[in-house]
C-alpha cells in the first residue's frame, strides 16, 4: 500500500466520508440532505485509509445484533465501504477488512454481515450469501381474492413517531421466528425504516403505517405514488410482518384496496412469502425478481456454531478453511442438541468447507448438499451433508429487510 495508513475516521471528518461515498456510488447530496445521510457513519466504528491527510478508502462497522436461529449475537454490520478510483488495486479494501476482522475479534462479535453492491468482491474475504429476497408485483386493478379468510379486526394508521413503540414488539416476534433481521432501536426505526423522505425514491409519499394491534398482530409500512391520470398509482410496500396468515391476508387485502392505485410493488419479500399461495388467482401476483441479499462472515466459527439452535441432534467433524482468520482454520467437532458444543479435533472430517460456504449455510437458507453437488463443499462421509442439512433446518427461510 505504500504510504497509505489505516486509522479511525474521527467524527469531525464525516463530511469526507459522504464526499467519498458520492464519488464511489455516483450520487449527489444536496446541502440540506447531508445531515440525514450521515447518521449511519456517525453510529459506526469508522475505518479509514489515508494517503497523507486525504481519505481515500473507508469502511463502517455498525455494532448490531443479528437474528440467527435461536439467538441474537453481536454482529458487525458493514456499511459505507468504498475506495477512490485513484487508489484501487493497491490493497486498500483488504487492509480495511483485516482491520474490521481484528476489531470484531477484539469486541467478541462472532459474525459480520453486509449488503454487497458488487457481489463478486466479498467471497474472497470470507463472506457467503446467506439469504435471498423476492421482488413481487400485485395487480390491484381488480379485487385481490384470497384463499384464507382475512382477520376481521380493524386496522389503524399510525404516525412515524409511533413506529418504534407500536411496531417494535411485532417485529421482535417476527425475527424470533425468522432469522436474518436486525434488532432495532428507536433511531433505527425512525431513520432506516420510516424516514420521512426516501432519498432514493423521492417521488413517493411519506411512509404510511397500517397496524393490526394485539397478539396476533401485524403491520405494513408503505408509500404511494400517483400518476397524471389520477387512477393508476403505485403502492410500494417497504415492510409487512404478521403473526398469522389471517393477519397477513388482511394487510394484503388492505393494500390492494387503496383507492386510485392499481399495483403493489414489494421489492424485498422472503423467498417463502405466503402471498403467491394465498392469492386465489396466482397470475395476480408475479415474481419479478429473485436476488441475493445478506452476506454473512463467521468471525469466530466455534462460537457462532455453539450459539445458534439446531433442529436435530448430530455429531459431525467440520473442516474449515479460512486463510484470513487462522483461528478458524482447522477441524471442529460439532455436537448439536439442546446445548451445542464445538471443539477443536484431529479426527478425520465428515465435511470440508471454505469459511464463505459455511457463512452461506449458517442461517439455514442454503442446503449443504447443493454446495456438495456444485463442488464447493467436500463430503468425506456419505450422508454427512444430508445430516448437517437436517440440523441446520429452520421453519422459515431467512430474510433480511434492514438496509445498511
Amino acid at each position: 500500500m505504500g504510504d497509505l495508513e489505516i486509522r479511525t475516521v474521527p467524527e469531525s471528518e464525516l463530511d469526507q466520508m459522504l464526499d467519498l461515498a458520492e464519488v464511489v456510488f455516483h450520487f449527489r447530496t444536496e446541502d440540506d440532505q447531508r445531515d440525514r445521510n450521515l447518521w449511519i457513519p456517525r453510529r459506526s466504528e469508522r475505518i479509514g485509509a489515508y494517503d497523507g491527510n486525504t481519505l481515500v478508502g473507508q469502511l463502517g462497522a455498525l455494532p448490531m445484533r443479528l437474528a440467527v436461529p435461536g439467538a441474537f449475537p453481536e454482529c458487525s454490520a458493514i456499511t459505507f465501504v468504498g475506495v477512490l478510483p485513484t487508489h484501487r488495486r493497491r490493497g486498500v479494501l483488504t487492509a480495511m477488512i483485516e482491520r474490521m476482522h481484528a476489531d470484531a475479534v477484539e469486541a467478541r462479535r462472532p459474525v459480520a454481515a453486509l449488503w454487497a453492491s458488487q457481489a463478486g468482491i466479498y467471497g474472497r474475504y470470507g463472506f457467503g450469501l446467506a439469504d435471498r429476497s423476492l421482488t413481487l408485483e400485485v395487480d390491484s386493478s381488480r379485487p385481490l381474492a384470497l384463499r384464507v379468510e382475512p382477520d376481521p379486526r380493524p386496522l389503524r394508521l399510525i404516525g412515524r413517531d409511533e413506529a418504534a413503540e407500536v411496531l417494535g414488539p411485532i417485529h421482535a416476534r417476527a425475527i424470533e421466528r425468522r432469522p436474518g433481521g436486525l434488532v432495532r432501536d428507536a433511531e433505527w426505526w425512525e431513520k432506516a425504516i420510516v424516514p420521512k423522505v426516501d432519498e432514493h425514491h423521492q417521488e413517493y409519499s411519506v411512509p404510511r403505517i397500517a397496524v393490526m394491534e394485539g397478539d396476533p398482530g401485524g403491520y405494513a409500512v408503505y408509500r404511494t405514488r400517483g400518476d397524471d391520470s389520477g387512477a393508476s398509482g403505485i403502492v410500494r410496500l417497504d415492510e409487512l410482518e404478521a403473526d398469522t396468515p389471517a393477519v397477513e391476508a388482511a394487510l394484503w387485502a388492505y393494500l390492494a384496496a387503496i383507492d386510485l392505485t392499481d399495483r403493489i410493488q414489494a421489492h424485498s419479500r422472503p423467498v417463502d412469502d405466503l402471498l403467491p399461495l394465498l392469492a386465489a388467482d396466482p397470475d395476480q401476483v408475479v415474481i419479478k425478481g429473485d436476488w441475493g441479499a445478506l452476506w454473512l462472515r463467521l468471525i469466530d466459527v466455534p462460537a457462532a456454531l455453539r450459539l445458534r439452535s439446531w433442529a436435530a441432534e448430530e455429531s459431525l467433524v467440520i473442516e474449515v478453511r479460512d486463510a484470513r482468520l487462522p483461528a478458524n482454520d482447522g477441524r471442529w467437532r460439532l455436537t448439536t442438541g439442546a446445548t451445542a458444543e464445538c471443539e477443536a479435533t484431529s479426527d478425520e472430517p465428515d465435511l470440508t468447507f471454505g469459511v464463505s460456504e459455511l457463512g452461506s449455510v449458517y442461517l439455514g437458507g442454503t442446503q449443504v448438499r447443493r454446495l456438495v453437488r456444485a463442488g464447493l463443499v467436500t463430503e468425506h462421509t456419505p450422508g454427512a451433508a444430508h445430516r448437517f442439512d437436517a440440523a441446520l433446518e429452520v421453519p422459515l427461510a431467512p430474510h433480511t429487510n434492514d438496509d445498511f
